[in-house]
């Protein structure tokens, strides 16, 4: 229901807007605004999701919690969505969502409302052993010891508790 109101709603707005604007200063400045918003848009989105996408990339790499990042790329991608679409409405949320405090307030407000049950990784599958087709009971291979980036002794960000 909420997005068939969304559907319904968002164009009403927009037209409404443009009629009020486009008889406040005319036609061709109204459309000059929209273009002008729509390239600013496109720059802003482009940079912003550069610094999401190495914040994502950064919190792989410290086996951190990805989820607030990439909820910050989903709401810039739908920011540049919204900046893309020619009205008024959808340009002053599309900005909003490009504004990294109002991006926070919304992943908190969505993180509240959501709860994860359960979480599980890759298939559960895995190789158990079994007898060896060769009949060598022996398994020759390389190792190198690899330093973790982290204190193994401290549990992964990715879990909550100890």
């Amino acid at each position: 229901m909420y997005l068939f109101l969304a559907f319904l709603l968002v164009p009403i707005i927009e037209i409404a807007l443009f009629i009020q604007v486009g008889g406040l200063i005319g036609l061709w400045p109204t459309l000059a605004i929209v273009v002008v918003t729509a390239v600013i848009g496109t720059a802003l989105v482009r940079t912003q999701g550069r610094m999401a996408l190495a914040n994502l990339q950064r919190s792989f790499a410290d086996l951190d919690d990805p989820t607030e990042p990439l909820a910050h790329g989903a709401m810039i991608l739908l920011s540049g969505v919204l900046l893309l679409t020619p009205g008024f409405f959808t340009d002053a949320v599309g900005f909003a969502l490009l504004i990294p405090g109002v991006r926070v307030a919304v992943f908190r407000y969505l993180k509240s409302k959501v709860q994860i049950t359960q979480f599980q990784m890759g298939t559960g599958t895995q190789f158990r052993g079994g007898p060896n087709p060769s009949g060598d009971d022996v398994i020759d291979g390389e190792y190198t010891e690899v330093q973790p980036r982290r204190d193994p002794s401290k549990p992964s960000k990715w879990v909550d508790g100890p």
